[in-house]
């Protein structure tokens, strides 16, 4: 019921009593919710439950996290920051947690680095970037919270001791805040600075997420010439209406040819424009070109510069974190991923909430039009136990199950594919104002098709009652071909709960089907379904809470629901070990 609806009929008395009435509920639960989850920000969980918990996938041995910052590469080790609770498995007591690692899979604990303790961030330490200066000194910025109104600053940290290899001690210098809103900015949406770059003329430039006149999102860009005392530019580097606050920004560049990293700010080379909506709880970016003259970041034509934009992740994905690995040669993304149960006591049971995904490698396609992400290759060294199929037909209804491998924690390579598109359903015009996973809602696993649905069950019971299907539909628009990824929640759980976000995660991958082939990679982890499909144009996360599928008892199958044919021509199935975290 939408309590929002201007339609009038002979329904309109009857709605507006009852969402009068819902209105009154839903402000006495959330005026309880509130006081449960303000107790629940510092109850220590006592008992952590295992069940769900990832085996490959980063979080800590407890409590509540979310979004990575400031990842960098420094001196032979990777460092990842990260909003944590100490305290409590809901959001609260943020302090920014450190760990490093070797190999961007195993990692090591260490004493948080950033803790409110000043008179410019005594409510808060909230998201930031790593930068390294000339020198080789790294510096961390950071938004600060000074009060209870939530105005936001922008200060810096830098290391206690530069020749501790894991940086352990961080320092906020009493010069701090570096960048106060000035009256043009809203100071409740000024925040998240980004990692800086240096331009030809020598000046540093960093960019913030905020907001102007309830709708317009702003990236605001502050230049400098010695790192300390900022100028804000006349205009922001990029601001778009109609879209809500900006947060957690991201600015870099992407090579035009190849898949290495770039990381100087020159205008030979396309760029990134990513933001994270807090209204939608999705991120989109764009691509273009970055004027270095002007400051100035312009969308290509054609790059959808709204919530209906590309995603990095069209599922359970959010506040991302870009930066570039000079060991490798390559830009590696990270994003955060929340639980999918609402209520504050449901994590608080658990003990635990949030997950940082895979670290992906990120380029641009050839194409030019998007980009693309794949995980990590230091992830492949947790692949133990192997399986592989290859030249299986799957007729309509048919499916085959994987075995020889433990379905709860594998990661899954398969290339499907088909003779013919004549089949193909019609690709409905009025689709093309909806969000895909509205479209996947409708033409669900289960829902039989032309060109699909086929791809993969996991976790999975024997007889699906609990599964969640990752999969391909083929429709035939008026001139072309649309292809559909989709990651479907719905029957992921038998567990009855209003609270459960069970939902259908999609985006439409823009893939040549000349060959008449698609592949799909999943990364399963007991909660966690992380999938790329055509190589990583379109990458889809789901959390998931089987009550069946768990463990030992998940299955994992391959499966057509189309009247076309599929065939399996490979795949190939690892069993993952389990990534080693001193806490």
């Amino acid at each position: 019921m939408d309590c929002s609806s201007k339609k009038t009929s002979r329904w309109a008395l009857p709605v507006i009593l009852v969402c009068f009435f819902v209105v009154l509920l839903s402000n006495n639960v959330v005026f309880a919710s509130h006081k449960v989850f303000i107790h629940l920000q510092s109850q220590n969980a006592v008992n952590v439950q295992t069940v769900h918990r990832t085996g490959y996938h980063f979080q800590p041995e407890k409590h509540w996290i979310n979004d990575p910052n400031a990842p960098m590469y420094f001196n032979g080790v990777y460092h990842l920051f990260y909003q944590y609770n100490p305290n409590g498995s809901v959001w609260g007591n943020i302090v920014w947690a450190h760990s490093v690692s070797k190999d961007l899979v195993n990692w090591i604990n260490l004493e948080p680095a950033i803790y409110p303790s000043k008179p410019f961030d005594q409510f808060g330490t909230w998201s930031g970037s790593a930068t390294i200066l000339p020198g080789n000194k790294p510096v961390i910025l950071y938004t600060g919270i000074v009060d209870a109104n939530q105005t936001q600053v922008q200060n810096y940290a830098v290391p206690a001791n530069l020749s501790d290899p894991y940086l352990r001690e961080w320092i906020k210098p009493d010069n701090n805040p570096l960048i106060v809103a000035d009256g043009s900015i809203n100071k409740t949406k000024f925040r998240d600075p980004t990692t800086a770059w240096m331009g030809k003329d020598g000046h540093w430039r960093i960019v913030m997420g905020s907001l102007r006149k309830h709708s317009r999102g702003l990236a605001i860009m502050y230049r400098s010439k010695d790192f300390m005392k900022w100028v804000k530019a006349k205009h922001p580097l990029h601001s778009t209406n109609g879209t809500g606050n900006w947060e957690c920004p991201d600015f870099f560049p992407v090579a035009l040819k190849g898949t290495n990293g770039v990381d100087q700010y020159g205008e030979e080379d396309k760029y990134v424009l990513k933001n994270s909506m807090d209204l939608t709880r999705f991120e989109y970016y764009t691509i273009g070109k970055y004027d270095t003259k002007k400051d100035r970041y312009v969308p290509d034509v054609g790059s959808i510069d709204s919530w209906k934009g590309l995603r990095f992740d069209y599922g359970n994905f959010y506040a991302s974190k870009s930066f570039y690995d000079p060991s490798k040669n390559r830009r590696v993304i990270w994003g955060w991923s929340n639980e999918s149960d609402i209520f504050p006591e449901d994590d608080n049971a658990k003990g635990w909430a949030g997950i940082q995904l895979i670290p992906r490698k990120v380029w641009l396609d050839p194409s030019g039009k998007q980009l693309v992400q794949w995980p990590v290759e230091e992830l492949e060294t947790l692949r133990t136990q192997k399986v592989q199929l290859s030249n299986k037909k799957l007729n309509n209804g048919e499916k085959v199950e994987v075995t020889g491998i433990t379905p709860a924690q594998a990661d899954v390579e398969v290339t499907f594919s088909f003779t013919s598109l004549d089949k193909a359903e019609s690709f409905d015009p009025s689709w093309s104002d909806m969000y895909a996973q509205d479209v996947c809602g409708l033409k669900g696993a289960d829902v039989q098709g032309g060109v699909g649905p086929f791809g993969l069950a996991t976790l999975a019971t024997e007889n699906l009652e609990e599964n969640t299907p990752v999969f391909f539909r083929i429709f035939k628009a008026q001139q072309n071909y649309k292809v559909l990824l989709c990651s479907d929640a719905k029957r992921s759980t038998l567990k009855f709960n209003e609270t459960m976000y069970k939902v259908s995660f999609a985006g439409f991958v823009d893939v040549d089907l000349a060959d008449k082939k698609l592949s799909l990679r999943s990364l399963i982890d007991n909660s966690v379904i992380e999938s790329f499909g055509a190589g990583g144009k379109t990458c889809i996360t789901s959390r998931v809470y089987p009550t069946l599928a768990i463990n030992e008892k998940a299955h994992l199958f391959a499966f057509n629901n189309g009247t076309e044919p599929i065939t399996i021509e490979t795949l190939d199935a690892w069993s993952m070990g389990k990534a080693k975290i001193q806490y």
